[in-house]
């Protein structure tokens, strides 16, 4: 089969599990940050030299999968999805941040300029777009279309977790 299906040729795609929804959607518009930034954690991954690093970069986009799957979910079909983010996935998010954190000195705690090197760079471009993809998802819980509250949080610890990982990689 090919990749060219024809069939967003008219501005219309399909949602995951059924349904049709235009390509300005605000569910797609979600889908694409989340598709951008899954990238960027790629190319974070790729530049990184520690296998710890790495792992949990790898671990980041795999949720973003498992997110982007429940935004492209009609509430018809969530029952349908094997694995959606929890609170467990939250609070290992925050488990990291906490043992980030605790390697932190006092006064690396303030706002910096991003671009000390290019891992730290790519982290901060991550980070910028995990908060448009929380905007994004803040739009669809307004409107109803996106129950589940955990992501929110996800998002919301996922651009502390990549700030501080920045900073880690200035070292």
């Amino acid at each position: 089969m090919s990749i060219v299906t024809k069939k967003g040729d008219k501005g219309k795609t399909s949602l995951f599990l059924g349904g049709v929804v235009a390509k300005d959607d605000p569910r797609v518009e979600l889908e694409g940050v989340l598709d951008e930034l899954c990238s960027y954690l790629g190319l974070s991954k790729s530049l990184v030299k520690g296998a710890f690093v790495k792992k949990q970069l790898e671990s980041l986009q795999k949720d973003l999968f498992i997110i982007g799957a429940e935004v492209a979910t009609t509430a018809r079909f969530l029952k349908k999805l094997t694995c959606r983010v929890s609170k467990a996935d939250n609070e290992r998010l925050e488990k990291l941040i906490e043992e980030i954190e605790a390697k932190r000195r006092p006064q690396d705690r303030m706002f910096i300029l991003p671009g000390k090197n290019l891992v730290s760079s790519v982290l901060d471009i991550s980070r910028t777009i995990a908060r448009r993809a929380e905007r994004r998802a803040v739009t669809l819980t307004k409107k109803h279309i996106l129950s589940n509250p955990y992501i929110l949080i996800y998002l919301n610890r996922l651009s502390d977790l990549l700030y501080l990982m920045a900073r880690a990689s200035e070292k």
